[in-house]
């Protein structure tokens, strides 16, 4: 077991890894769309929200040398779901032909207060 940390994605706001590798399988804490650099949020635009989770993801994949290619599967977790399009659009921008398995659920509230988090699960 490997704990993966990557600078380019904002810090843990909690007891735990950024990312822990696991033989061939990364598994991806939820990011929020907060950029690495100020540790503030990226917007209050579910879209820029939604992109921004996921290059944190990306930067944290890409530490542990793999690749957006490698993703099987993002579990997405919004504060409404009235959004879905909005994050949908942006979810389907960032990974193009690539189509990770997914779910999408609404929950009652997020760290910080963001619109979404998104995990992944990457296998090499």
């Amino acid at each position: 077991m490997k704990f993966i940390h990557s600078t380019k994605a904002p810090k843990a706001v909690g007891p735990y890894s950024q990312a822990v590798l696991i033989n061939d399988t990364l598994y991806v804490s939820g990011q929020i769309p907060f950029v690495a650099e100020s540790m503030t949020l990226i917007s209050t635009d579910i879209k820029d929200q939604t992109k921004q989770s996921l290059e944190n993801i990306l930067a944290i994949v890409k530490e542990s040398g793999l690749t957006k290619e490698n993703i099987v599967k993002c579990g997405v977790f919004m504060k409404d779901l009235g959004m879905f399009k909005d994050m949908n659009e942006a979810y389907a921008e960032f990974f193009g032909d690539h189509k990770p398995a997914r779910f999408a659920v609404e929950v009652a509230r997020l760290p910080l207060d963001v619109l979404i988090e998104i995990d992944a699960v990457v296998v090499k």
